[in-house]
């Protein structure tokens, strides 16, 4: 039987909705300020815009940080009846808006909702005197919301309503890059729906899929499908628990952030050892590796530049497909929930999504989930 490439898959996505990328991720959060100087200190994000009761925005501040081309917005309400005070008090923070950059706002609200999304913001136009933005949004699994965000026509420091924000403290990058993928955990028998919603109304391509047999423990599995659009910017991974002796982290994350949502956000960088090293001197938290998985590395995956024994000091991870390699590792998470975490990743070619690595990640990830008491 003849099989695809995820870059051959790619290619039958419909070309309805063009995407250029991650616009920008927004976190709803219980203290933004806060939140702010954390993603500053450990993940080295710079300081680029504010909006909150001093630019005129009563009800919510926001804060919004940026490292190379990824773009953070960190957002909390004013007051316990504002409808962002529900959501994190349901969810804890979180991330509510996966914002996507268009060409063309209002025809991708136009095609998207005539396909069956739900609406979320009506097209708008907003403008400062750097110009215009026009966004509008729809909602995808649980209440996560995609945002369709327009700015050729806008060169202010993020958008209207912002402000420049400037801070005396700027800690260095740490080498991240752009958002590579954002995985989404829904609920049982909910994985093949939502792949449908993502193919019917946003045009995407199932590029992986992955069952229970694929990813698996002793003790739990889940079942994963990868979507993407047509270029490869912009690709949500969907993950659904399955059937196992005990919870699965799926589960896990469905329980305490009680419903569907973003479980992590993958982060790119061109030297993982280097920036792995740099987060882990400044307090990030990574789940760990036995050393047994390093010990036949190069026969699971053939010859890599990097050398074995930095990679087992790190705990980083390697797998390979047809088209290269890449190197991965995952946070824990990233606050006192077990939901939201990172991935940090750099490809050499390689298009998955570091399917020979689950059953050692998961291993971990379980670990945690005992000493948790969630297991």
């Amino acid at each position: 039987m003849e099989t695809q490439t995820a870059s051959e898959k790619m290619a039958n996505a419909q070309d309805f909705l063009p995407i250029n990328g991650t616009d920008y991720i927004e976190l709803y959060v219980g203290n933004a300020k806060q939140a702010a100087h954390f993603y500053k200190t450990a993940f080295g994000f710079q300081s680029v815009a504010y909006a909150g009761p001093e630019t005129g925005v009563k009800d919510r501040a926001s804060y919004v940080l940026q490292q190379d081309k990824i773009r953070l917005v960190l957002t909390t309400p004013m007051k316990s009846d504002h409808p962002i005070s529900e959501h994190i008090k349901k969810h804890g923070d979180g991330v509510k808006v996966l914002a996507l950059w268009v060409d063309d706002a209002y025809s991708a609200f136009e095609e998207t909702t005539k396909r069956g999304a739900k609406p979320h913001t009506e097209p708008t136009t907003i403008t400062d005197e750097h110009g215009e933005v026009r966004i509008s949004g729809i909602y995808t699994y649980g209440e996560t919301v995609h945002m369709f965000i327009e700015r050729k026509n806008y060169n202010g420091v993020f958008m209207p309503g912002f402000e420049e924000w400037k801070s005396e403290y700027n800690p260095t990058e740490t080498g991240l890059l752009y958002v590579d993928h954002c995985v989404g955990n829904v609920g049982w028998g909910r994985m093949n729906e939502t792949v449908k919603w993502y193919e019917d109304v946003m045009g995407f391509a199932n590029i992986l899929t992955f069952d229970d047999k694929d990813i698996n423990t002793e003790y739990s599995a889940l079942m994963s499908k990868v979507m993407s659009n047509g270029n490869g910017y912009v690709k949500f991974p969907i993950n659904e628990p399955a059937e196992g002796k005990k919870k699965s982290q799926i589960e896990e994350y469905l329980d305490f952030y009680e419903g569907e949502g973003v479980q992590h956000i993958a982060v790119a960088t061109h030297d993982i050892l280097a920036t792995v090293k740099e987060l882990k001197s400044r307090g990030i938290e990574f789940l760990d590796t036995p050393d047994a998985y390093y010990d036949t590395l190069l026969e699971r995956v053939g010859n890599i530049d990097e050398e074995v024994a930095a990679l087992k000091e790190l705990k980083i991870l390697v797998d390979r497909d047809d088209e290269g390699y890449l190197l991965q590792i995952f946070t824990k998470p990233i606050e006192d929930r077990p939901t939201l975490f990172f991935e940090i990743i750099q490809r050499k070619g390689a298009r998955s999504f570091g399917a020979g690595n689950f059953k050692a990640l998961f291993e971990s990830i379980e670990r945690e989930q005992a000493k948790r008491g969630n297991l």
